[in-house]
């Protein structure tokens, strides 16, 4: 592997132009193709397999023009002075259903006083609008339409006010977002390289991959059918990994400059070692994103598909695109001098002053680390699932007040009724005898505040009718009352089939769905990594160490996610207007990403430790060798995700929004607590052991020699080990005298160099 990915580091400086065209022209490309291509398609939010699902399928074909699937509005109306009924505000609301009604994409609008959607004491009342079309292809002109129609109707004895999927505005992209975290990323950057250039260099090899990723996913969403959100997290795992990557690599490159090589062999050799933690690295990225297709569900096997693309054009950018322009730079990229410092040559580093202390405290590192992740993720004990809904909203919208309006006026569980779907048994009468047995057993439940009459369907086969909860949507009442319509004594009694369906019920439904599927995903994710670990490592105990650590980084983003957006502790500060149930998808879509990303500084980090030990080092001086070279660029690479991902918490989504700050507290425990602190702790206790491989199990394994100790007999290393800290210092002259001599022959090495290109 490392000779390989030497070859191709070498290839891509020497050919530099050659390689930057050819990305360059990717790029291009797929901006045509994207330019050319029509409008993405809606996000696909169908949950196969569902009985929710079941029943909109049932609607679909037996009452097409209920519009199922269509975009609803519910507009309600409280009269501050007197009723509803009165003559002039009864006027205003009819004439505001009359207004609702022009609208081209309007399907359906209810009277409330033909419907009886009026309140016991006469003070509230509501219409329905059912547009012909999904929320997601409803035509901004027809929202506004909506808004402006209810702002004409208030007036001071009349409050109008709007709620339902019509009136949540499309979100508007922007890229606010990416802007704030790239600023923070490039500042990050420049502390830690001390370079312009070094620092712009993994900006402008990230922005490159994210662009022509973004472009495909733009090209490819009509033939794929790619939703809209595909592109927003795509851009926000691309941007992070490929800064990160190529950061590792540029690291590499001027370390190996410093030590004295060549501009091309440095890059080769940075390419070769620091480039196969990135190809395993980015491959534990895409097992995780790629694995969430076992949930089987659309939406979520497309964001997984759509990001594990630009992950992968992540890896490529930083082993031929990064080499390429290292080669244009020459050694510019690198440090202009190594200059002798006191502070260099006073001690060591913090980083290798923190490995020092953990490696002789490890005991204690290892309980404090694992007993603060662990207070964090107690709230997850308390998670509850949800999609969003208007009750989540701020009080401030329109929607909010609707939905207050509605609780205050009818009851909470007005907010979200249940859809029925009767069908009659083999031999058990019409749908109109079933609807009405059903509906029977069903009114006499206390959970049940009221039941609506049974529409029947052109064939005569099938009868609707709606059940309203006595309690909110999402609570656990709720839910009890959900199961007790689906269980099978009652179709039994009624002599019919029953399917249950609607918002609410489908809110159930994917919860219980992706629960479901968390513990299998969670084991094919792991246990494919852990594979891959074995290899890279070659050894049992560090990738088993990577897994529990990754577990405890998930369960405490969890828990800080709970917090923050179910509990509400420091909602303000992070953004959340309204507190409330976890959105269903975030939970398993975190647990795939973080552990792609856990693994990342597990490679970057542990893998140094191993090279240094596989050339000699005891175990613990390998553990702070490593942290002497990883330390900081890992430090920076985990400050750079964590921005790039918490920039994502202004987005007007909810999901984005979420997963944004769930992926940056996770990224943050991971880094800080994980690698930086139970790694090394758990590493020096481990001692020899943790390097060991079974006899057996070494015959079986590849050696794919990822910490590049072969390109040794290539010459393209040094044939004797690296001395460790304490022994570089007293060669701090050799180097600087090295670096100065290099700087004198460096426009003759850039000159030979264009020739050599020139000649291919």
């Amino acid at each position: 592997m490392a000779s390989f990915l030497c070859k191709l580091g070498r290839f891509s400086f020497r050919r530099r132009w050659f390689v930057v065209v050819v990305w360059a022209g990717l790029l291009v490309l797929a901006g045509v193709l994207a330019a050319r291509a029509p409008a993405a398609p809606p996000n696909d939010f169908s949950m196969p397999g569902t009985e929710a699902q079941r029943a909109y399928d049932l609607l679909e074909e037996r009452f097409p023009g209920l519009n199922a699937d269509g975009a609803s509005a519910r507009v309600v109306f409280r009269a501050e002075h007197g009723k509803v009924t009165d003559p002039q505000v009864r006027g205003t609301v009819e004439e505001t259903v009359r207004a609702l009604r022009d609208d081209p994409q309007v399907g359906q609008v209810t009277d409330p006083f033909a419907t009886g959607s009026v309140s016991g004491d006469g003070s509230t009342a509501y219409t329905q609008v059912t547009y012909q079309v999904s929320a997601p292809h409803l035509e901004e002109s027809s929202r506004s339409a909506l808004l402006a129609t209810v702002e004409h109707a208030r007036s001071p004895r009349l409050t109008v006010e709007a709620g339902g999927n019509a009136v949540s505005a499309l979100s508007k992209g922007g890229h606010s977002s990416e802007a704030l975290g790239l600023g923070v990323a490039a500042v990050v950057l420049v502390l830690t390289f001390g370079s312009l250039l070094a620092a712009g260099l993994p900006l402008l090899t990230a922005l490159l991959g994210v662009a022509t990723g973004a472009s495909a996913i733009k090209a490819l969403s009509g033939p794929l059918g790619l939703g809209t959100t595909t592109t927003g997290l795509a851009t926000m795992i691309g941007l992070a990994v490929g800064i990160d990557y190529a950061l590792f690599v540029v690291s590499r490159h001027r370390a190996e400059l410093v030590r004295g090589r060549s501009p091309q062999e440095a890059a080769a050799h940075a390419v070769g070692t620091a480039g196969s933690a990135v190809v395993f690295a980015g491959a534990t990225v895409v097992i995780a994103l790629a694995g969430l297709r076992v949930v089987d569900i659309p939406l979520l096997t497309q964001m997984g598909f759509a990001a594990a693309g630009t992950v992968v054009l992540a890896v490529l950018v930083a082993l031929t695109l990064v080499p390429a322009l290292l080669g244009i730079a020459g050694r510019r990229i690198g440090p202009a001098r190594v200059r002798r410092r006191q502070g260099r040559t006073a001690g060591a580093g913090a980083g290798v002053r923190w490995a020092r202390f953990v490696v002789r405290r490890p005991v204690v590192v290892l309980l404090t680390g694992v007993a603060a992740l662990a207070a964090v993720a107690v709230p997850v004990a308390s998670l509850r699932m949800g999609l969003p809904g208007d009750a989540s909203q701020p009080v401030s919208t329109t929607q909010r007040r609707a939905y207050d309006l509605v609780t205050d006026g009818f009851g909470p569980g007005w907010n979200g009724p249940l859809t029925v779907v009767v069908q009659p048994a083999a031999g058990g009468g019409g749908a109109q005898a079933a609807a009405e047995r059903t509906a029977r057993q069903v009114r006499g439940r206390n959970d049940v505040a009221a039941v609506g009459r049974p529409r029947l369907s052109t064939t005569g086969d099938t009868a609707v009718l709606s059940v309203v909860p006595a309690s909110p949507p999402g609570s656990e009442e709720t839910t009890g009352l959900l199961h007790a319509l689906r269980d099978p004594a009652l179709a039994s009694t009624a002599d019919a089939r029953i399917l249950v369906g609607g918002t609410t019920a489908m809110n159930a439904d994917v919860s219980q769905k992706l629960s479901g599927a968390l513990l299998p995903y969670l084991a094919l994710v792991v246990a494919l990594a852990f594979l891959l670990l074995i290899v890279v490592f070659r050894s049992l105990l560090v990738p088993l160490k990577a897994a529990l650590g990754f577990l405890l980084s998930v369960l405490a983003g969890l828990g800080a996610v709970v917090a923050v957006f179910q509990w509400g502790w420091l909602g303000r500060v992070f953004g959340v207007a309204e507190p409330g149930p976890v959105m269903s998808m975030m939970p398993i879509f975190m647990v795939g990403v973080v552990f792609g990303l856990a693994m990342d500084y597990e490679v970057f980090l542990v893998t140094r430790m191993r090279e240094a030990y596989v050339h000699g080092r005891s175990p613990l001086d390998a553990v702070t060798d490593g942290f002497e070279h990883s330390a900081r660029v890992v430090t920076a690479a985990a400050a750079i995700m964590i921005s790039v991902f918490a920039a994502f918490m202004g987005s007007a989504e909810q999901m984005i929004r979420t997963i944004g700050f769930g992926l940056a507290v996770a990224v943050l425990f991971d880094a800080f607590v994980v690698r930086m602190a139970l790694v090394p702790a758990v590493l020096a206790l481990l001692g020899d052991r943790a390097w060991r491989l079974p006899r057996w199990l070494d015959r079986l394994v590849p050696d794919l020699d990822v910490e590049g100790e072969r390109l040794q007999s290539t010459g393209t290393a040094p044939t004797v080990p690296q001395p460790s800290y304490d022994e570089q210092r007293p060669q701090a002259d050799k180097v600087d005298a090295a670096a100065e001599a290099a700087e004198a022959a460096e426009t003759d090495e850039a000159a030979e160099a264009g020739r050599g290109t020139s000649g291919t």
